[in-house]
């Protein structure tokens, strides 16, 4: 069987007969990979643990006909060794690693762009400098940009004017003008619309101000974020219930 080599971010694993286990990943190169694990869960295994979910590996992998086989790995960066004692932390990387996984759905299709976002939010999670709440928000906004699903928090989604806007639309992709706006959009606060847009561009010294001067306005983002996610996914995810988050009233889910 041919051999490959790529790194990959560990996404998730379940287990496969009585010793082996599959393993989802999202590597530089080639997009998604489903690849089995042989013998890790054996306890004289020597590398079963460099195949846990957030673990930055360098892979040596063989094609198969269905499944890749794992013949080496080595760890990267043990993003997991960051986060498993903190709960915030934890709940918001499980939900980056599923977000990651639901937008790249073609296995063997590159996706670099996902690869390096979703290398450097866990980077950013692990590394405690930032409250999780803001690297995953910042982290779902850019992932959904990367997809194509860019939001507009200055310019009308409809008509293009400049604002700044009142209403938010997840159907029409951001901003709307009072001309363009349609049944069921949020009115979220100034304030909020300016954080986003923080978040988005990484405008870090902005995200801090506007959180310390306008504290409302952290929850009714992270809401507004959480129900744009799910219209575009066209269902929730299974691990966002676990992360502390609002919803502003009036949002289209």
């Amino acid at each position: 069987m041919p051999l490959y080599r790529d790194e990959a971010v560990v996404l998730r694993t379940h287990k496969l007969g009585e010793a082996d286990r599959i393993v989802t990943l999202l590597t530089r190169h080639h997009g998604r990979v489903r690849a089995v694990a042989r013998g890790v869960r054996r306890t004289t295994s020597r590398w079963g643990s460099r195949l846990e979910p957030f673990t930055h590996v360098d892979l040596q992998l063989a094609d198969g006909r269905n499944l890749d086989t794992i013949t080496q790995a080595e760890t990267l960066t043990p993003f997991g060794a960051g986060m498993g004692l903190d709960y915030d932390r934890y709940t918001a990387g499980t939900v980056m690693l599923e977000t990651a996984e639901r937008f790249v759905m073609e296995e063997k299709e590159p996706a670099v762009q996902q690869f390096l976002l979703l290398v450097g939010g866990l980077r950013a999670m692990a590394t405690g400098q930032r409250a999780p709440g803001h690297v995953l928000d910042s982290y779902l906004l850019r992932s959904l940009a990367v997809a194509g699903y860019a939001p507009t928090f200055e310019h009308c989604a409809g008509c293009g004017i400049e604002g700044p806007h009142r209403y938010f639309s997840n159907a029409s992709g951001g901003v709307l003008c009072v001309t363009c706006r349609i049944p069921g959009c949020a009115t979220p606060a100034p304030a909020t619309l300016l954080l986003l847009g923080a978040l988005l561009t990484g405008d870090w010294p902005e995200v801090e101000r506007l959180t310390t001067t306008e504290p409302r306005c952290e929850r009714e983002a992270s809401g507004l974020v959480a129900a744009y996610l799910s219209w575009h996914l066209e269902r929730d995810l299974r691990s966002l219930p676990y992360v502390e988050r609002g919803r502003p009233r009036g949002v289209q889910v």
